[in-house]
Parts: C-alpha cells; structure tokens; sequence
C-alpha cells in the first residue's frame, strides 16, 4: 500500500505540470534550491540525543501567472511543483537520513508579493527505523516508506536581476499513517534560506502575451459516492497490517469550478477490530469489559459518521480535505484501553494491566475524525465535466493522530449550473 501511494503522490505531481496550456509554459517554470536548519523533536522518552538538523531541497515549479485555466486566476496565480530533498536529523546513526518527494503548492500571502504560504504533501523513505535489538531509543519511525507533510511561510527579503532571495520558518512532519507500530513519527521546526532562480524566458522581451480570459462566477450542485481501501495495525501485539473498508456519499455545490463544500456520511469496517473480537481476545472474553461485543461483531467493528468536506481544483488534481462527526465507533473505546495505558500492553492482557483512561483526550478523538489527501480526476474539473471519475490517496485521523491510510475510487455526478451574480 505504501509504495503505491508513493507513485500516486509522484503522479499528482507529475499531471499537474501537463495539464496546462503550452503557450507560456516554459517561461513558468522555475527552479529554487534551498537548505533549512532546524530542531528533530524528541518523539518518545529516551529519544537518542540530536545536533542541528539539517535539510537540503531542490523544488522544481510553475508559476501560474499567465495560466488561462481558471483556478490558477482564482486561487491568485499560485506556483506548484514537485519537491526532492534529504534530511539528516540530526543523528545519523539512531535517525540516519529521509529522502522525500512531495507535491507542493506555494500561495501569496497577507496580500503581499513578498509573503508566500507554502505546503505540501508526499512521501519520505529513511536509512534507519526502529529496531528492538538495534536501534530501540528511535521510536518515530518504524517502516521504510512514510507520509511527509510541511507547511512554511516564506518571506522575500532581497531580488535580484536573477535570484530571489527568501527566508522562511515553519513545520515538518514524517509519519508512516498507523500502518506499523511504533508510530510516533518525526515533528521539526525549522528556518529556510531558498533562492528563487529567475527563469530567461520570463524577461518582457521573451514574454508572449498570453490571453486571460474574462470568467464569470458560476455555481452547481453535485453527487459523490466513494469507496475506498485502507490499511492501519491495532497494537503492538497485533502489528501486522489488515484492511478497512470504506464507502462514502455526499451532496454539496461547485464554485467557479475552483472550490466544492459538501456534505455527506460515511462508513467504515475495520478487519483488526472484528478478528479481535472474533478470536475472542483479552478484553472480549466473558467477564471482561467489552464481552458485549461477541453478541453482534460486524457491528461493533464498524464505523459511521457525517462529514463536511471541502476541496480545492487544480484542474485534474484535487486537494482533499474533510471533517467528520462520528455517531458510531464503539470498537474505538477497546482501541484506547489497549494502547494508551501501559507500554507495550501483551496479547494476553492480565486483570491488573493499566489501561488506557477514557479521559477529555480520548472523548474527542472519538468523537472527531479528519482526512487529508489528493486527488487525480479522469476528466478536468475546469470543464465542469457532468460525470467524472477520480482516484484518491489519504490520511485519516482521529482529531490529528493517524487512523488509517486509505487508496479510494470515486464517481462525481454534476448538475444545475449557472451563472451567479
């Protein structure tokens, strides 16, 4: 599952350079390196001691000036690209490197052509993980392959004839989405120095004017279903990887072919959380706290929510991002006691094992749940197309702590557009 989100991530990325018109491509397109220092978390009690970290990123870009499509007008002519970068976090031989590929999306900021958001989503692959014999204080990582998330703000403190310079600060995250345990994950702050090489082609003489088109502002309603298959590992004594299945539906409106809101239900079957219950485990058994659970096991092992969504067009990409209400996640409660209470809670859990407290913390990670991924849509969302098909990579959450990682398909139904004042 990992590696094939990895390619879907470099996909994304990959689509979303050819996709555009070819006029003015190669005039858009920019290289910036750039090196960031920084601060490795600790991510577990006796973490291995960290120096400095230190990062070395190439980001390859398009700036969307003179796009004609309509969400590079509307999102205010972002720039978007493909990052490669490695990071030494600050302990080669405990943490050793990550080599990260991660799409990205850098927005104006404040208004301001000085002030830049950037964020991007990927994957990273690193040199060491955790092992019990080798290699046990690193708790962070313990697969090959994991999620990568940052999110900067870049200032622009000098321009030159053939180089912008900028200075940054902000927020790094590497985790592998609960799909092996232990699953603490690496979280850094750090600062930037880039350099924004200016593109020849970019200077007026070598400009050819490109026609923006005058777009009115247009609405419509739409229809989704989805389903999806997803991976995540229960506990340390169940770390192998076993399936959730997922379906979805929701209803909501299109605007400008750029920004969609809906909202919706979903549903949700975890395999770890029915064979549990099934091979009549620990907490099951007659006696103990969840033995309610052998009278209906496919009910107390699925999941129901209601949703509110939203997602940002960049034609044949979509960036995903949702919000849930769960009404129905009984197994979560089970889930809690297992590996919130004492380390390293054994298969055969004694009467006198401490378990995980039903505290404020847990009340709100039940309760709550987030996704966040991409897209890749057969058919681009600029043409407000009546029928589409799409294929989804994300990260589910509970309130921010990885649920599960999930590849889905989808069908979109369009209908009732029109003009809007």
């Amino acid at each position: 599952m990992k590696n094939q989100l990895t390619i879907f991530l470099l996909f994304v990325s990959f689509f979303s350079f050819a996709q555009t018109e070819d006029d003015w491509k190669k005039s858009a397109l920019t290289f910036t390196p750039e090196i960031l220092l920084g601060k490795t978390m600790e991510a577990n009690d006796g973490f291995p001691d960290t120096k400095l970290q230190k990062q070395a990123i190439l980001n390859f870009g398009r700036i969307h000036t003179n796009n004609p499509q309509q969400w590079a007008q509307r999102l205010k002519k972002p720039k978007t690209g493909l990052s490669i970068g490695v990071t030494d976090f600050g302990n080669l031989d405990s943490l050793g490197l990550g080599f990260t590929a991660m799409p990205f999306i850098e927005f104006k900021a404040f208004g301001s052509d000085r002030w830049k958001i950037l964020t991007g989503m990927g994957a990273s692959y690193f040199t060491k993980k955790f092992d019990a014999e080798t290699n046990p204080q690193n708790q962070a990582v313990t697969t090959d392959i994991t999620w990568a998330f940052r999110l900067y703000l870049n200032y622009q403190f000098l321009s030159t004839k053939k180089i912008d310079w900028r200075t940054g600060i902000g927020y790094s995250h590497h985790s592998n989405g609960h799909m092996r345990l232990l699953n603490q994950g690496y979280n850094s702050f750090l600062v930037s120095l880039s350099a924004d090489i200016k593109n020849p082609l970019n200077r007026p003489e070598n400009i050819q004017n490109q026609s923006i088109p005058n777009y009115n502002k247009t609405v419509y309603n739409y229809l989704a279903v989805r389903a999806g298959l997803g991976q995540n590992v229960f506990a340390l004594a169940f770390n192998d990887k076993k399936n959730v299945y997922t379906f979805a539906g929701e209803y909501g409106k299109v605007y400008n072919n750029t920004f969609k809101i809906g909202i919706g239900f979903y549903y949700r079957f975890y395999q770890h959380y029915y064979d549990y219950i099934e091979g009549n485990e620990s907490l099951v058994q007659a006696g103990r706290e969840f033995d309610y659970f052998r009278s209906n096991s496919w009910y107390y092992s699925t999941n129901l929510g209601l949703s509110l969504h939203g997602e940002i067009f960049l034609n044949h990409v979509g960036i995903d991002i949702q919000l849930g209400v769960n009404f129905h996640k009984p197994a979560y409660k089970m889930d809690w006691r297992i590996n919130e209470g004492w380390d390293s809670t054994p298969r055969e859990i004694p009467e006198y094992w401490v378990l995980g407290e039903l505290d404020g913390s847990y009340k709100k990670k039940q309760l709550i749940s987030s996704r966040l991924g991409l897209k890749y849509y057969l058919f681009g969302m600029e043409n407000a197309p009546k029928n589409n098909l799409y294929v989804g990579a994300n990260l589910n959450s509970n309130l921010g702590q990885a649920d599960f990682t999930e590849l889905s398909f989808g069908y979109v139904h369009s209908f009732n557009f029109r003009e809007r004042n």
